[in-house]
């Protein structure tokens, strides 16, 4: 057991001198219509060089989101990292399985149950796919020595024997291991449960003991598990076996949501895909077709601010909820929590059937996201529309979509993977 200390580098990405002073009440700020110009500031002056982006504009737009949306994240903590299990012979002898406690100074009591599972045929260190799943580690193989985490209960309400290996196929990880790449993943619940109550009580630990509630630009669920991210990221980086210069970031859904936020924050973080994200993630916060137009029920065909914050109030900020019913009134939309990832390449991954997440609306964000990567990294998005189904996409902002519902599967991963070898450096 030993302790290991965030690396400064991080820490001066998330503490710039730029940020902005005192910050309107959200129900002050003025109603833009159509998404806000990503590389016009706060003040209302063009960025229109490389460096005023990654000085000027990156820091507010991160105190902005943090702000209006997710709420601040924490400060890094120290950890103790102890090797619980070691399987060298994992997967029939391709890989080698490793379990994994980062045990955390703060929140106190709490720690990070990581799954690494890395080939063991290959003569360097090997990228890594990170990814934030829903239902423990014991359910991404039928391993029956997996660890059960403190606290498991199955999102579903699967016991525990039926749990085990029940996402082998929405995880892919022997095509993973097979085409080279190494697999990291966490449970989302280890530190903050998907629970309204039960992560209140966790987010109250992060405040001062008199403050009860959460204040309206608190830390909230999706910020913590973003947060989370990056203690599996300082860990991994100190990993012989490990590439450090090759780290993909993936999860679905809410999972999704909070990969693309850890990318925005992090830039050890190579490449983000976001699988089925939505409202709140990769999908336009204000109105569009998909969100204005009616199903048979009366509901939107897509999630709107309003719903999501209604059905998961844990999720963002006290402050997001002041734009359920104005969310022309923010002063960003999904595409700028894109634009922080430049030039690091982003893949938005879709299905037909998953109109809640308003498929057609991602690629719109990949649009005006493209602006900001043509500056930055000199290309972008390489389309003007989205792609055939089941046709990847893969320029830096790549897009996927194929037939099918709102869930990760073998296909996703065979386009996930084409993705990596393309834009991870030396794969």
């Amino acid at each position: 057991m030993f302790r290991r200390f965030l690396p400064a580098a991080l820490l001066a990405t998330m503490t710039s001198a730029h940020a902005l002073t005192a910050l309107p009440e959200p129900e002050a700020l003025p109603a833009q219509a159509a998404p806000p110009d990503p590389l016009v500031a706060f003040n209302g002056q063009r960025v229109t060089t490389r460096e005023g982006w990654v000085k000027q504009r990156v820091p507010e737009l991160r105190q902005l989101f943090q702000h209006y949306e997710y709420g601040a994240l924490p400060p890094p903590s120290k950890f103790e990292v102890k090797l619980v299990r070691e399987d060298k012979a994992a997967l029939g002898g391709k890989a080698t399985l490793r379990e994994i406690t980062l045990a955390l100074a703060r929140p106190a009591g709490a720690q990070i149950n990581l799954l690494l599972i890395v080939p063991n045929k290959r003569t360097q260190p090997a990228p890594v796919f990170l990814g934030l799943n829903f239902n423990g580690n014991l359910a991404l193989l039928p391993d029956p020595l997996i660890a059960v985490p403190a606290g498991w209960r199955h999102n579903k309400g699967l016991a525990l024997e039926q749990a085990r290996g029940s996402e082998v196929e929405k995880w892919s990880i022997e095509a993973v291991i097979d085409r080279g790449y190494a697999m990291a993943s966490f449970w989302n619940g280890d530190v903050v449960p998907d629970d309204r109550e039960a992560a209140e009580a966790v987010l109250r630990k992060l405040r001062p003991a008199a403050a009860v509630e959460r204040g309206p630009a608190d830390t909230a669920t999706i910020a913590m598990w973003a947060w989370c991210f990056h203690r599996a990221v300082d860990f991994l980086v100190t990993e012989p076996a490990i590439d450090a210069r090759r780290i993909a970031v993936v999860g679905h859904s809410r999972n999704g949501k909070t990969a693309l936020l850890a990318a925005a924050f992090d830039e050890r973080i190579a490449l983000a895909i976001p699988s089925q994200a939505g409202c709140g993630g990769t999908a336009p916060c204000r109105p569009t077709p998909d969100l204005t137009k009616l199903n048979e029920k009366g509901r939107p065909t897509a999630e709107t601010v309003a719903v999501i914050n209604k059905s998961f109030p844990h999720w963002f900020c006290g402050n997001f909820q002041a734009f359920n019913e104005a969310p022309e009134k923010l002063p960003f939309d999904q595409h700028a929590l894109i634009a922080l990832c430049a030039p690091r390449p982003i893949l938005l991954s879709n299905a037909t059937e998953d109109l809640w997440a308003n498929p057609a609306g991602q690629f719109e964000m990949l649009r005006a996201a493209d602006p900001v990567y043509r500056l930055v990294a000199g290309d972008g998005l390489g389309a003007t529309e989205m792609p055939e189904l089941g046709k990847l996409l893969p320029s830096r902002l790549g897009y996927f979509i194929r037939p099918g519902k709102h869930l990760m599967a073998p296909e996703d991963w065979a386009a996930w993977l084409d993705y990596a070898d393309r834009w991870l450096p030396g794969k």
